[in-house]
């Protein structure tokens, strides 16, 4: 019999990782290999992939950097087959690529809103295609979406929050076509505030009032976010699609 913590184990899994270049992205694709999966990781920064490619065959997993452009299909068709490929199977992808943007919406141009949408929600959704078509025996997929898909921020996000919340979106729609036919769970989550390039569009002390908001008094650190990657990736969920997790150290109920 099967013991609960096997059931938070990677062992022998193929991963995407995208957005894996720095911040979040880095902390998951660590956390993806400790849990004993292989990883692939894309994004556009080369330099800073191979460092975290370094980090992965550290823990002793094995590492493939692929250069990605998540915006452009044939980038995100080449990433899933650059992973098959070499490691021959596909079990689970993390869509984390993204950017964030804080522009007033009387300001903010059309080129400005659509490559939002366009990184943000549509590479997401061109990746799990490319990576749904691969996983001929089911697996995983997580869309990193955020709190701002659900809330305001007070910060002026119109094309962030639209992109966030058709992730939400976009998220229910691929569990229900995907999780009975093809048995690819699909989840979403919605972080608050973490240590990341992103937190670094805020103004000076608007990271400090929003700890000072949160329930557990602080923000986020990126292994608390990674940590529950690996559980969606995981047998441990194995009853869990279509589902939208929280993990805001409380923001979102304050």
């Amino acid at each position: 019999m099967t013991g609960v913590l096997d059931q938070f184990g990677l062992e022998g899994r193929v991963v995407i990782v995208t957005g894996a270049s720095s911040g979040l992205g880095v902390a998951v694709a660590v956390a993806v290999a400790q849990a004993g999966a292989d990883v692939v990781i894309g994004a556009r920064r080369q330099e800073m992939l191979e460092a975290t490619a370094v980090a992965v065959e550290g823990i002793g997993r094995r590492a493939l950097v692929v250069p990605t452009d998540v915006t452009l299909v044939e980038d995100c068709q080449r990433l899933v087959r650059r992973a098959t490929e070499t490691f021959g199977r596909l079990d689970g992808l993390v869509n984390n690529a993204g950017v964030a943007t804080a522009v007033p919406a009387l300001q903010e141009s059309p080129e400005q809103f659509r490559a939002v949408l366009d990184l943000n929600l549509m590479g997401a959704y061109w990746t799990a295609q490319a990576a749904a078509a691969a996983m001929t025996t089911g697996g995983s997929i997580v869309n990193v979406s955020s709190i701002i898909g659900l809330t305001s921020a007070e910060l002026p996000q119109a094309a962030y929050a639209t992109s966030k919340a058709g992730l939400l979106g976009l998220t229910r729609d691929l569990a229900a076509q995907w999780s009975g036919r093809r048995s690819i769970r699909v989840n979403a989550l919605a972080p608050g505030f973490f240590e990341s390039e992103m937190t670094d569009l805020c103004r000076p002390g608007y990271l400090e009032s929003l700890a000072g908001r949160t329930p557990l008094g602080r923000i986020g650190r990126p292994e608390e976010i990674a940590s529950v990657v690996v559980f969606l990736l995981s047998d441990a969920a194995s009853f869990m699609t279509g589902s939208t997790v929280v993990v805001d150290g409380g923001l979102s109920i304050a």
